[in-house]
């Protein structure tokens, strides 16, 4: 599936690629409505429909990861609220023995991630897996998400890279294609990146990893 041979870079995703998304799945669809619902005083079914458009309004864009906009939208405490719900973050299985193996190796390893700064020191806190990476670059550093081009351009300038020798692996199809159309060589995407949901039938036209184990550099 890897061909590590034609690889110098490697660009890892984080939630749903090397952490379960059981977390952020559980704490936007249920969490925050469950928070919102109370501080409204609404029926949880009507706090449910408000939170699910509004999200699903700004997705693909920045400010669906921005817990700013989100604490300002919403009048949650966002931030506040991941916290104190951290014990729920989990590294996914396989995906630490991966990155040590990544760290022993002649790769340029770069982490790339959607996630807003805020939520990206809480899950480094939690995991530790920072250790293991040269750069770790949000996409809010650069203003703008993995899924537009502009955002691989900033990448590019900022931590130099041959694009055909790169390899990204990330949960997201249409982050997937926006890397594919940039001209990284190898876009991979993951089979199984929340746990308490099935494993997903077809990421097409994009190989995807089940088991970090199985592909060790």
């Amino acid at each position: 599936m890897i061909d590590w041979q034609s690889v110098d870079t490697v660009l890892l995703d984080m939630d749903g690629t090397l952490l379960d998304l059981q977390f952020d799945n559980w704490f936007w669809q249920q969490h925050v409505p469950n928070c919102y619902a109370q501080q409204r005083g609404l029926e949880q079914v009507e706090a449910n429909r408000i939170i699910h458009d509004w999200i699903t309004s700004h997705q693909g864009t920045l400010n669906w990861y921005c817990l700013d906009f989100w604490t300002a939208e919403l009048g949650l405490e966002i931030a506040h609220l991941k916290r104190a719900a951290g014990d729920r973050i989990s590294v996914r299985p396989g995906a630490e023995t991966f990155l040590q193996k990544l760290k022993a190796s002649d790769k340029q390893v770069i982490m790339v991630t959607n996630a807003h700064r805020d939520a990206l020191h809480l899950k480094i806190a939690r995991t530790g897996i920072d250790q293991y990476f040269d750069e770790l670059v949000s996409s809010h550093d650069y203003g703008h998400p993995k899924e537009a081009q502009s955002f691989w351009q900033h990448l590019q300038r900022h931590l130099p890279f041959e694009r055909d020798r790169a390899l990204l692996v990330d949960d997201s199809l249409p982050v997937l294609h926006s890397a594919r159309k940039y001209g990284i060589g190898q876009p991979v995407s993951i089979l199984h990146p929340d746990s308490s949901l099935p494993k997903r039938s077809d990421t097409a036209p994009f190989p995807a990893i089940d088991d970090f184990l199985t592909v060790l550099p």
